[in-house]
């Protein structure tokens, strides 16, 4: 046990006289220091700490006895500091890494590309982009897991407090993972995470700003407990391109997980509409090959896009396209 209590920052003798006075409540500073073979003079300073640590209290009617806390609150406090302690090491690590391979990558391009091995130390760096990113977090989101997914939503809960954004690309067989659309990605979308959805994507990825990106390694459909982790280079700018491009293609969650159950067919109007845009006609154009008016032209327009769950006449194609209307 006084291993253990050295390792969340106790001495020795305060971890002999928190012990001791577990094992004998409402005892004085004379009979702790009997039973760890100690002076009253340090038995008495071992209590002032332990008190000041709330690991120890005084007895209400006797004050010269003592009561120890219950220890899953006393040590269990000192677990979690320490615990911060470590995470907060462990953020700096990283930060001053991400620094070291910054001054590195001009003169070693090695330093562009890393590999992770071993879960924890994959899971680590995750935690580190997601708490390091300054203005948003970008992934793309498919199977298989080798995790699991939902495991970083507390933080990503908080960072969308603090003003980080987060947009993620979800691939058909993501949504459909067994529990995932209730229990995880809506629960994000109601904190703010902008999803969208894909027929396939290309890889597995999550993106911090424009300064890192960690890739998980497959071989077929099996994912290693392996990623590349990718510092700013040519590569990663290539990376944050084949990002926004997927962005613009995918359809909103809303739209897709709508769309899913019976699909009705267009009206012939629709499809002249969608035939028409498809082509490349602007709004005039359209107005004046279907006999419309500028106004009925906007109108059926936008009501088309709403229905497609689109913002842009590029997603309206592609989501067109997806529910098979062109």
């Amino acid at each position: 046990m006084p291993d253990a209590f050295s390792a969340l920052g106790l001495s020795d003798a305060d971890g002999q006289v928190y012990a001791a006075l577990v094992a004998a409540p409402q005892s004085t500073a004379a009979e702790l220091a009997e039973r760890c073979g100690l002076s009253v003079q340090q038995s008495g300073k071992s209590l002032s700490r332990l008190a000041q640590q709330g690991m120890a209290t005084r007895a209400p009617v006797e004050r010269d006895r003592y009561l120890a806390v219950a220890p899953d609150v006393a040590i269990g406090t000192l677990i979690g500091h320490r615990e911060a302690e470590l995470r907060s090491a462990r953020a700096e690590m990283h930060r001053l890494m991400d620094a070291f391979r910054e001054a590195s990558r001009f003169t070693d391009p090695a330093h562009s590309v890393e590999v992770l091995t071993g879960g924890e130390a994959i899971n680590q760096r995750i935690e580190h982009l997601q708490e390091s990113s300054l203005q948003q977090v970008r992934t793309f989101d498919c199977p298989p897991y080798v995790r699991d997914p939902a495991a970083n939503l507390t933080q990503q809960r908080r960072r969308l407090r603090e003003g980080v954004r987060f947009r993620g690309i979800y691939d058909r067989e993501a949504v459909a993972w067994p529990g995932r659309l209730e229990g995880e990605i809506l629960v994000g979308v109601e904190d703010g995470e902008e999803a969208r959805v894909r027929t396939t994507l290309p890889m597995k990825m999550i993106m911090s700003d424009d300064r890192m990106a960690i890739i998980p390694i497959s071989v077929g459909d099996s994912v290693l407990d392996a990623a590349y982790v990718i510092h700013p280079s040519a590569l990663l700018q290539a990376l944050d391109g084949l990002f926004e491009a997927e962005w613009d293609r995918a359809v909103p969650l809303q739209a897709a997980i709508g769309a899913e159950p019976e699909l009705h067919e267009p009206e012939a109007d629709q499809r002249k509409l969608l035939g028409l845009l498809a082509a490349g006609l602007t709004d005039e154009s359209i107005a004046r090959s279907l006999g419309w008016s500028a106004r009925t032209t906007q109108r059926r327009l936008q009501s088309l896009m709403r229905e497609l769950g689109a913002s842009t006449r590029f997603q309206a194609g592609m989501a067109a396209r997806e529910r098979g209307w062109l």
